[in-house]
C-alpha cells in the first residue's frame, strides 16, 4: 500500500511538471488554445506538396509501413505545423521522440496521442468532446502548445521544447528532438542555439 502511495505520489508530481506551473502561464495558454485550435488547408503549391510528402515519406517508412497511412499523416502534420506557423520537419521530429508515431500512445502520466498532449487541456478550453488519439486533433492541439511556448521563449527551441514536455531547465529532451531531426527530418536549417 506505501509502495502505491508513493507511486501515486509521484505520478501526480510528474504530472504537474508536465503542465505549466505558474497559473498566469496556464492561463495564457489556455486562452491561446481556445483561440487557435481551427482548421485549414497548408499547402499552396502542387509541386512543392509532391516533392515534401514524397520525401518525407521515405524518411517516414521506418515508422509507417502503409504508404496511404503515411501520406494521410504526413498531409495532417504539414496542416496542423503550417497553421500553428512552425516547420513540419520539427513536428515529426518530436512526434518521433514523443510517440514513435503511436497515435494509441499514453505516457506514464497520462498523456494521449502521438504528440502526448495532457488530456486536461480539453478540459481547460471547454472541450471535453475532443478525441487526443485522432491525429488532427493531437496535432493540432500539440503544435498550438509547442506554438506557444516557442513564442513565450521567443523562439529558442531548447527552452521551448523543454517547456513542451515538462522538463524545464533539461535539455535532455530537447536534446533528443534535436538528434531526431538532425539525422531524420531535417530539410532546411533551424536555428537550435541557445
Amino acid at each position: 500500500m506505501r509502495l502505491l502511495a508513493f507511486a501515486l505520489l509521484g505520478l501526480a508530481a510528474w504530472h504537474a511538471a508536465a503542465q505549466p506551473e505558474d497559473k498566469q502561464e496556464r492561463a495564457e495558454l489556455r486562452a491561446f488554445l481556445e483561440n487557435t485550435i481551427t482548421g485549414a488547408n497548408s499547402f499552396e503549391d502542387r509541386y512543392d506538396a509532391e516533392v515534401w510528402l514524397v520525401d518525407m515519406s521515405g524518411r517516414l517508412e521506418n515508422f509507417v509501413a502503409d504508404p496511404r497511412k503515411r501520406l494521410r499523416l504526413l498531409k495532417q502534420v504539414h496542416a496542423a505545423a503550417g497553421r500553428a506557423d512552425l516547420p513540419p520537419e520539427l513536428v515529426l521530429s518530436v512526434i518521433e521522440v514523443e510517440s514513435h508515431f503511436d497515435r494509441f500512445a499514453i505516457s506514464r502520466v497520462g498523456a494521449q496521442g502521438m504528440m502526448q498532449v495532457m488530456p486536461f487541456w480539453k478540459d481547460e478550453i471547454g472541450r471535453p468532446e475532443d478525441n487526443l488519439t485522432l491525429n488532427e486533433t493531437n496535432f493540432e492541439y500539440g503544435c498550438r502548445i509547442l506554438q506557444f511556448y516557442l513564442q513565450k521563449e521567443d523562439g529558442n527551441l531548447h527552452r521551448a521544447l523543454a517547456r513542451y514536455n515538462g522538463s524545464v531547465g533539461s535539455r535532455n529532451y530537447s536534446d533528443r528532438v534535436y538528434r531526431a531531426w538532425r539525422t531524420r527530418w531535417r530539410t532546411d536549417p533551424m536555428s537550435w542555439a541557445d
